[in-house]
């Protein structure tokens, strides 16, 4: 009951402070002429807009056109450091020591990604790990109290700097919360704690037949992957992670605990809220309890791949295969740079592989359907360009083929020479447009000189390009960001989205300005507001406190 009415007090705030204060004054929105309170260190791909710098922390925003006293007003809001580790004492003494950590190695662990080029200098004071929803209760009641900023952090996947600190604050680590809470085999979910890795979620439930069939990086978390609304290989036919949540347990910035919904797989009770605390990157709230559904594990599985003349060529078939109305699981693109990389790691799959566009494909049903659907798709392949054209015959195969997919990014971060960085992002549009956005990209990467490969899941019109840069080389970081600005440019114009699958995060906070436009941006501001008053969680992302 007591959560019922928490609920109901959140819905009522929203609904109050959207109708009185919907529309902001444009000076405190993101423009192309001022950003607001922009600390050094913040990454951003659109940093030649306001004057580069370069830093060993990849592409750093300076504060230009942009008053110094905006940036340190900003940081006055929150504790300084004495006071943060006062905060810090003060969970240490409810939750015990061993929950809160300020070890030098496990503050830059968890702070900083290798994959990502969305990195600041900035350090949280500590660590902490919560093992329950109370715990977690008390760290944001402790941390609202002495105005310490909470960063969530799940399995530390993510590219676009979710997790970094850029006001420093408190890193919140869920990966102790990973217990499975409930399973209803009947009912088709099941209900876990945001440190669950879905893998092996996946091999605990597997007896029952049912998965959970998102398929992002195989480190990933339930609580991350709800966070940054991921997807993986098997959007195409399974859609984004906002499918599959049901219901969500969140504590708010203040120590209040709510429960979005209860579990029906349909409701039309009041506003969406499991929507709303979904892909909001940990700036509204913590999650720490989340209800799946579940889907039935295909009775049969097989894979099979086609390699093409042409990058544009490989794309405009995936295109034609979609447009059939085939039920194909996924259909992945690697471009002739990504397979050279895997025979230059020894191949994949027991095998190496022709340095072609290639694209891989992913079938479920029954052993029939996929042998109807195996020979169209070889057919329009076929008429398309495609060649090579090979399916698995056994089970083992078919894990080897899609070895391929799964292996790329280490095979990237294996190959980068020391003193390089790899940037990556990804960007999705409809499908008519993809051939053309991703020849585009690939030309306009390919021209720089430098490792550049683009891969990405084209069934759903979402695809990833990945530049290795010398981060020290001024010309270098200019003409990567040129060719960011570019990429992310074109998808807006072609009615697309800055961010399909990675979230906004620090990376692509002002690219989010040109797509949704101040006034959606405005009511955005509006909701963190109404939630996260003092702007405690995880501050920098999406957009500026």
């Amino acid at each position: 009951m007591q959560r019922m009415i928490q609920t109901r007090q959140v819905t009522r705030s929203l609904a109050r402070t959207i109708q009185h204060r919907s529309r902001l004054p444009v000076h405190r929105l993101y423009s192309h002429g001022a950003r607001q309170g922009n600390p050094r260190g913040i990454a951003s791909p659109w940093s030649f807009l306001l004057g580069a710098g370069v830093t060993g922390a990849g592409f750093t925003l300076w504060q230009f056109a942009q008053p110094k006293s905006q940036s340190e007003k900003q940081q006055s809001n929150y504790a300084d450091r004495e006071t943060m580790l006062k905060g810090v004492q003060a969970i240490s003494d409810a939750l015990g020591p061993e929950s809160v950590t300020m070890d030098e190695e496990d503050i830059e662990l968890h702070s900083y990604s290798e994959v990502s080029t969305s990195n600041c200098a900035t350090r949280p004071v500590a660590v902490v790990t919560p093992k329950s929803t109370a715990e977690a209760s008390v760290i944001a009641r402790i941390c609202s109290e002495y105005k310490i900023p909470m960063i969530p952090f799940a399995g530390g996947s993510s590219v676009e700097g979710n997790f970094t600190a850029p006001y420093s604050g408190l890193t919140v680590d869920f990966s102790q919360m990973n217990q499975i809470i409930a399973f209803h085999e009947d009912d088709l979910d099941v209900v876990v704690q945001p440190g669950v890795n879905w893998m092996d979620l996946n091999e605990k439930i597997k007896d029952s037949g049912l998965f959970v069939p998102m398929d992002p990086s195989p480190t990933a978390l339930v609580g991350g992957m709800v966070a940054t609304n991921c997807s993986g290989t098997n959007a195409a036919r399974y859609g984004t992670m906002k499918d599959w949540v049901i219901n969500l347990t969140v504590v708010l910035a203040d120590g209040t605990v709510i429960k979005t919904r209860h579990r029906p797989r349909k409701t039309s009770a009041g506003y969406n809220l499991t929507g709303l605390f979904t892909g909001s990157e940990g700036t509204l709230g913590m999650i720490t309890e989340i209800t799946l559904k579940l889907a039935p594990v295909p009775e049969k599985q097989s894979v099979a791949f086609a390699t093409f003349p042409t990058i544009r060529e490989a794309v405009a078939c995936t295109t034609k295969i979609m447009r059939q109305g085939i039920p194909i699981a996924a259909v992945e693109l690697m471009d002739d740079v990504q397979m050279g990389v895997l025979n230059k790691n020894g191949g994949a799959g027991g095998r190496t592989w022709e340095e072609k566009p290639t694209l891989l494909f992913k079938f479920s049903g029954t052993p029939q359907s996929i042998a109807t659907d195996i020979g169209r798709v070889e057919r329009i392949t076929s008429e398309g360009g495609g060649s090579a054209f090979e399916f698995a015959r056994t089970e083992q195969e078919m894990h080897n083929l899609w070895s391929a997919r799964k292996e790329a990014v280490w095979a990237m971060v294996a190959q980068r020479p020391e003193g390089t960085q790899i940037w990556s992002t990804d960007v999705a549009v409809p499908l008519s447009r993809l051939p053309e956005t991703i020849d585009l990209s690939k030309k306009e990467s390919g021209s720089l000189g430098l490792f550049s490969s683009v891969l990405g899941h084209v069934g759903d019109g979402n695809f990833h390009q990945a530049v290795m840069y010398n981060p020290n080389d001024p010309a270098q970081t200019r003409a990567v960001q040129e060719c960011v600005r570019k990429m992310v440019h074109r998808a807006v114009e072609m009615e697309g989205t800055v961010s399909g699958e990675h979230g906004i995060g620090l990376g692509k906070k002002e690219c989010l300005v040109e797509e949704l436009g101040p006034d959606t941006i405005a009511v955005m501001r509006t909701l963190k507001r109404s939630l996260d008053p003092h702007c405690l969680m995880n501050p920098g992302k999406v957009f500026e406190p």
